[in-house]
């Protein structure tokens, strides 16, 4: 933090679920950044045992895991930075990953939330912000492809959890993250709602994170099954137009055709659950359960959606999670 000044420029906040040695790595990568003006903030959710200090980090220990959404509210209530720098505990930062961030925003008040540039390996991506299928599954822009195709500061629909940069002025406007999510696709919501409310989204390329992907949950859980499928329902019933509500139904069944075709062929996420969770008769369980606590927690899921500051048109929100659309077959493929 800059000497004299009362609030840091930027709380960078950690949750956690293992606190174990990839946290450590990410903490020290976080005290190599060339840009200094910011506070770290680790948010245990281990709930095991009594929390180290984490060096210079400050933080807070729950006694359960609360979910990724509260654990990330949880910092931003005991913070007054004007920016919210949110880093999976399984990701490493570049050492230039805040100054890119900073001075990529800083000066366009029109963008509220930047996405950084994630990779899985050198010439390998996870993540350039995120696209939408239009059955609310959301997908990582460039995952698996090289960055050299994603090289130029640019637009994108929103950026990933695991390595996201937020204004603080648009989460006053607009909420933070919905806490109900617990796990996943929390960011695909607040995303969609910042839009809504006329905030864009940058992509910096220079902001560049590794990230052991899905380090705390796996790859392909059951948990996670459940939570993605759960969740995709809360993302629509709150976020799409009320027309694109009747074209849901067809998308999905799409994806979840070719789910079937892929899982035959041993590629996808439906092969990889049946090779880490030992078969995929469960799945249409998890859609099931999915769909009925959905309809439990409609009225509030729907009151929720009337609250919602609407800067955009539908007509306008629809032409702009089309640019940012992924097809089922491509999210079934990933």
């Amino acid at each position: 933090m800059v000497p004299g000044q009362i609030h840091p420029t930027v709380t960078v906040v950690v949750p956690t679920l293992a606190a174990d040695e990839s946290l450590d790595e990410c903490l020290a990568s976080l005290d190599r950044q060339t840009f200094r003006d910011f506070e770290v903030i680790v948010v245990d959710n281990s709930g095991q045992r009594p929390t180290k200090q984490r060096g210079y980090a400050r933080v807070i220990a729950n006694d359960r895991n609360v979910g990724f959404g509260a654990a990330v509210n949880q910092a931003f209530h005991q913070s007054q930075a004007p920016f919210l720098a949110v880093l999976n505990d399984d990701a490493v930062a570049h050492p230039n990953w805040l100054e890119a961030l900073v001075s990529a925003i800083e000066h366009r008040p029109d963008f509220g939330m930047c996405a950084s540039q994630v990779r899985l390996a050198a010439d390998q991506l996870d993540s350039t912000g995120m696209l939408l299928c239009l059955d609310g599954s959301s997908k990582q822009r460039g995952h698996f492809e090289s960055p050299a195709a994603y090289s130029r500061a640019e637009e994108t629909l929103l950026p990933s959890g695991s390595a996201a940069f937020y204004r603080r002025e648009m989460l006053d406007e607009i909420g933070v993250f919905d806490e109900s999510f617990f796990l996943y696709c929390e960011d695909t919501d607040l995303g969609l709602r910042a839009r809504w409310a006329g905030w864009e989204c940058l992509y910096v390329p220079e902001a560049q994170v590794h990230h052991r992907y899905s380090h705390s949950a796996g790859k392909a859980s059951a948990l996670k099954a459940y939570y993605v499928e759960r969740n995709r329902l809360l993302v629509i019933f709150k976020n799409f137009p009320l027309l694109d509500l009747a074209k849901v139904p067809f998308y999905a069944i799409s994806r979840y055709f070719w789910h079937f075709v892929y899982a035959l062929r041993g590629q996808g996420k439906a092969a990889e659950f049946q090779r880490e969770s030992g078969g995929i008769a469960r799945l249409p369980w998890y859609v099931l359960r999915a769909h009925i606590e959905l309809a439990a927690r409609f009225p509030e899921v729907w009151r929720q959606r009337r609250r919602m500051k609407h800067r955009l048109t539908p007509k306008q929100f629809r032409r702009l999670i089309r640019r940012f659309s992924i097809s089922p077959r491509q999210v079934a493929a990933l």
